[in-house]
């Protein structure tokens, strides 16, 4: 898999099981909903910084934003 759809992937579902929206990483983060959004899709190539300010927001480390998701077949 496509190391950005991964991440997105894990973003996303990291995000809904902490019962968080995106405008809530956003307040969070200081990210935009826009690119929260496109990261999630697969869309932005995020750089190891912004991936470590992400995971923050969210409240977990940030190896669990690059880590296998679990659907790997």
């Amino acid at each position: 898999m496509d190391m950005r759809k991964l991440v997105g992937r894990n973003f996303a579902r990291l995000r809904r099981e902490k019962g968080l929206t995106q405008e809530q990483v956003e307040e969070r983060s200081g990210f935009s909903q826009q690119y929260l959004s496109s990261l999630e899709r697969g869309k932005r190539n995020p750089t190891v910084i912004t991936l470590y300010e992400l995971a923050q927001a969210l409240g977990v480390g940030h190896v669990e934003l690059v880590g296998p998701d679990g659907d790997e077949s």
